[in-house]
């Protein structure tokens, strides 16, 4: 596998070696070896996984104090658009972004550390997201920042009117309200 940094100090790209022939492929979507031979020592403890249709948008979410979460991301079916906020107060890159295309075709992923906020949007007709937490989920330790904060200013590559979101998330703080501790 190749890991490829971002402008974003730890936010990183995983492409994996993908072995094709006329049977299929086959890769590996996670190495513990090979993530630590490369000084990313995540101990992985939960894996999740949303179907979402065209429109959809998710986030940006994230887990506040012993709670929080780094994130290994990919993409099984469809196309996201995946979106990570540096939420680190001390990080030279604190309130950027990046954004990447994940896709089922592409096969990369996306490695997010703890304090960063997360969020997707589906820019295919149906997407199924997969990733691993390194942390459990604690409902009392989440938080969120809105999608549309003008201050982050995201293309989340889908048109207002046809996007999908939740209530909870629509009525969430911008990035300057939104309590955090990282």
């Amino acid at each position: 596998m190749e890991i490829i940094k971002t402008y974003i100090q730890d936010l990183l790209i995983i492409k994996p070696r993908i072995f094709k022939d006329k049977r299929g492929y086959f890769f590996e979507s996670y190495n513990k070896h090979e993530f630590q031979k490369n000084n990313l020592n995540y101990n992985f403890v939960q894996d999740n996984e949303s179907k979402s249709t065209y429109g959809v948008i998710r986030g940006l979410h994230f887990q506040n104090g012993k709670y929080s979460q780094a994130k290994l991301v990919r993409v099984l079916q469809g196309k996201v658009l995946d979106v990570a906020v540096d939420l680190r107060k001390n990080s030279k890159t604190f309130g950027k972004y990046f954004a990447i295309e994940l896709s089922a075709a592409n096969k990369l992923q996306f490695l997010i550390p703890r304090g960063f906020a997360h969020g997707f949007s589906v820019l295919s007709k149906t997407a199924i997201f997969a990733y691993k937490c390194d942390n459990f989920y604690n409902k009392e330790s989440e938080g969120s920042i809105n999608i549309f904060d003008k201050s982050l200013n995201i293309d989340w590559r889908i048109n207002k009117k046809d996007a999908i979101i939740s209530d909870k998330d629509l009525n969430t703080p911008d990035l300057k309200s939104a309590k955090f501790n990282f």
